[in-house]
């Protein structure tokens, strides 16, 4: 059985928020191959703007997992590593978001593929095009890249501590 093809946005804004993405990054390697990963981008808060800024990354990778499993896979990750209940865009110490899974459409009650609101986030769609510029949404048939000239980019920045791994 081949293996699917998924994007994953990581975030976090408390905390050592580097450090915490490294470590959802090495967690996340017991059911995904990772195949590649974007820069990390500092950015601005989006739904709720009283809390501190963002760490976002865009990764690609393969599982054998299938959509369900994998979201409770990255929920249990987001557990492990310390993230707790919060309200609705609040701040937190990890977010782990299923993008896409290879060219599914997947519409259940708690998972949507690919997420519904990425269209419209540049601190998604910056390093989304980065790994995957190529990338097509399912049912609008547009790019990460056609997607992302449609939307300012101005809060989202190149995270200077992320220049050492290169």
């Amino acid at each position: 059985m081949s293996k699917h093809q998924v994007l994953i946005a990581l975030g976090g804004n408390l905390g050592d928020r580097e450090s915490m993405l490294a470590s959802a990054r090495q967690a996340m390697q017991g059911y995904l191959e990772i195949d590649a990963e974007s820069g990390v981008y500092e950015t601005e808060p989006w739904g709720f703007e009283d809390q501190p800024m963002f760490l976002n990354q865009v990764i690609r990778g393969r599982t054998d997992l299938a959509p369900a499993a994998l979201l409770a896979a990255l929920k249990a990750t987001e557990t492990e590593l310390g993230r707790r209940a919060s309200f609705r865009y609040g701040p937190r110490q990890i977010d782990l978001d299923l993008l896409a899974f290879d060219d599914r459409v997947v519409e259940q009650e708690d998972l949507v593929v690919p997420h519904p609101r990425m269209p419209q986030r540049a601190f998604v769609l910056v390093p989304l095009a980065e790994v995957a510029p190529d990338w097509t949404h399912p049912i609008t048939g547009r790019t990460a890249e056609q997607m992302l000239t449609e939307l300012d980019r101005s809060s989202v920045h190149p995270w200077p501590g992320d220049q050492e791994k290169e």
